[in-house]
């Protein structure tokens, strides 16, 4: 063997070593970054919600004041998620399916929650719908409150929500085209047909796994909600916001057990999360195949 072949094999196996090391480097580091951002948080939530043993920590979690901002919460994403269905249903097949004038604007708009704070959120419903507010003076004469009450959460929550099911419908759409939907109107389907047996079996784990994602959002939602709910305790203060008055009193045992129930929702959702992502690599997969 010559001593150039030797010379290229050698620079060939340190280059190998190189990217060897620099590979775990990167995993070591990657597992150093997650372990001190997320698994020492949840660590130290559950240790301070047992810190006083499982007696305190469930009654904590049932004392009425939690079970009432539970209730709103789920209420809340009961009401904001299916309202964001629809529309992230609705956007994506108009952006998908048909062209018209205004259609990029359309795309901004969806995308504007991810690039106004919560807060300024809140603020916009509250100068639209409080006391002092351009409908204030309308809605006090007919004895409508929306600010401060279950109304002016869902909105809050709604438009943080906004762009999931859109943005994760509109890019599979647009990919799996229209050729389906046409055909299936050609052999005389209506637009409910086409939908209900071309369109949705199509993007139905695409449709899952954005739902998963605005739950997700709504139930950890504080910045918005916080501005349009008064923290009027065991009436409009959901989980986040109650959390928040237990551990500005001090309360920090309840505080961190309620804290750990939001942790267990999350949890479950991140098991969805995980669950529908896995269904629409595979269905690609499968796709890709045939």
């Amino acid at each position: 063997m010559s001593s150039a072949t030797l010379t290229a094999s050698a620079a060939n196996n340190a280059a190998r070593r190189g990217n060897a090391l620099g590979r775990r480097l990167l995993i070591i580091s990657a597992w150093l970054v997650f372990a001190f951002f997320l698994l020492l948080p949840l660590f130290v939530v559950a240790t301070e919600a047992l810190k006083q043993g499982v007696g305190v920590f469930v009654a904590s979690i049932l004392e009425p004041d939690a079970i009432s901002a539970l209730k709103l919460t789920l209420l809340a994403v009961g009401i904001a998620v299916p309202l964001n269905l629809v529309f992230g249903v609705a956007a994506a097949w108009c952006v998908s399916k048909y062209e018209f004038r205004g259609k990029s604007i359309l795309v901004t708009l969806i995308d504007l929650p991810f690039s106004v704070s919560p807060v300024i959120a809140g603020l916009i419903y509250v100068l639209l719908f409080g006391a002092q507010g351009f409908f204030g003076p309308w809605l006090r004469e007919h004895d409508i409150q929306i600010i401060f009450a279950l109304p002016g959460i869902v909105l809050a929550t709604v438009f943080v929500t906004v762009p999931f099911v859109a943005r994760e419908l509109i890019p599979l759409m647009q990919e799996q085209g229209t050729q389906e939907e046409e055909a299936a109107r050609l052999l005389g389907a209506n637009g409910w047909q086409m939908f209900w047996h071309v369109t949705l079996p199509n993007i139905k784990w695409g449709l899952v796994y954005g739902v998963v994602l605005c739950t997700a959002r709504a139930m950890g939602e504080f910045g918005a909600v916080s501005v349009v709910s008064g923290h009027i305790r065991g009436y409009t203060n959901t989980l986040p916001l109650h959390v928040e008055i237990l551990y500005n009193e001090y309360n920090h045992v309840a505080a961190f057990s309620v804290a750990s129930l939001l942790l267990l929702l999350a949890l479950f959702i991140l098991l969805l999360k995980q669950w529908s992502e896995s269904r629409i690599n595979r269905r690609k997969a499968s796709a890709g195949e045939e």
